[in-house]
């Protein structure tokens, strides 16, 4: 009997332990959604890398910004009158994959391109602003004992979430050229008071933890302990914030493009595609539908997966295994 109860101890201590990478794995992967998100996400992101390599360079593979005015508005899948186009001017494909629009220009070519600047605005404006909210956060949190320095942070966060995002960013791009430099920016710099809120709401709880305590009274200094010791323990809230801000930059891109304020022609982007439609939209409706469609399936993704991110990282819901 005690060979049996130490046998059993023995293998309870010999078992390996379950990581933590593994926690977040087990506790994502149960959720369907999310990994459907991420499914969709990967997708996205590879078509928009085959974007950036098929739609670029002096002789593109799939060149969105040539014109057939003899092509206009073809159906999806329809074939080109070969008779009427010269042989550069014939798809790479020989039919017309999601139509032309009112120039002839081939929407497929269009919306390849249109998905690397997606995810070049998205991903750089997310990162401008993680930067900017990450440090405004953690010194808030944890120089809370000075109220001033506290108190002017939070309150340049209320200042700044007074304005309506939208509408604050399309005033100042109204006011700059037109590029997707400054479209990034713009985004990048009215969007990081979110982060800031949790980052700082994460540093007030951490600063009061033992090993804070201790790399104080060694005498670590307060940029060593806040980036080396806190931050990594707060990048959980972090990486949701960042993955939902990839949609958010993602629509507000398009919404841009969409009124004229976005990236400027001959760049294709999902919102311009859209809004040169719109004016055919019961002569050629795929010209509103397939550019609408994508746009509301990646930033779902991102939501999904963002929404399920946030569970696998919750503490409580892995130690509930």
């Amino acid at each position: 009997m005690n060979s049996t109860v130490s046998a059993s101890v023995a293998d309870t201590h010999l078992a390996p332990k379950e990581g933590r990478f593994e926690q977040f794995w087990q506790v994502l992967r149960e959720n369907s959604l999310a990994i459907a998100g991420l499914a969709i996400f990967m997708v996205f992101f590879c078509v928009a890398l085959l974007g950036l390599v098929l739609t670029s360079g002096p002789e593109p593979v799939f060149d969105p910004a040539l014109v057939r005015l003899q092509e206009k508005l073809r159906p999806p899948f329809s074939s080109p009158h070969i008779g009427s186009l010269q042989p550069e001017e014939i798809p790479t494909l020989g039919i017309y994959l999601l139509g032309t629009d009112d120039l002839g220009r081939d929407v497929f070519a269009r919306m390849l391109q249109g998905a690397w600047v997606s995810l070049t605005v998205g991903f750089v404006a997310v990162g401008i602003s993680v930067l900017i909210g990450v440090f405004m956060g953690s010194m808030a949190g944890y120089f809370g004992q000075y109220r001033i320095i506290d108190t002017l942070i939070m309150r340049i966060v209320d200042i700044m979430l007074c304005f309506p995002s939208f509408f604050l960013i399309l005033t100042v791009v109204a006011l700059l050229p037109a590029s997707i430099y400054n479209i990034m920016i713009v985004i990048g710099l009215t969007s990081w008071m979110g982060t800031a809120r949790f980052v700082r709401a994460e540093f007030l709880s951490l600063r009061e933890q033992d090993f804070v305590i201790a790399a104080t009274a060694l005498g670590v200094g307060h940029f060593r302990i806040i980036f080396r010791h806190m931050l990594p323990n707060a990048v959980a809230p972090v990486l949701v914030s960042a993955t939902i801000g990839i949609a958010t930059a993602i629509l507000t891109e398009a919404g841009l493009s969409f009124l004229g304020f976005g990236v400027p022609p001959p760049h294709a982007t999902w919102g311009n595609v859209l809004s040169d439609g719109k004016a055919f939209i019961f002569d050629a409706p795929w010209l509103t539908f397939i550019p609408g469609f994508t746009i509301l399936i990646v930033v779902l993704s991102f939501n999904l997966f963002g929404e399920g991110l946030r569970d696998a990282l919750n503490p409580k819901l892995r130690g509930r295994r």
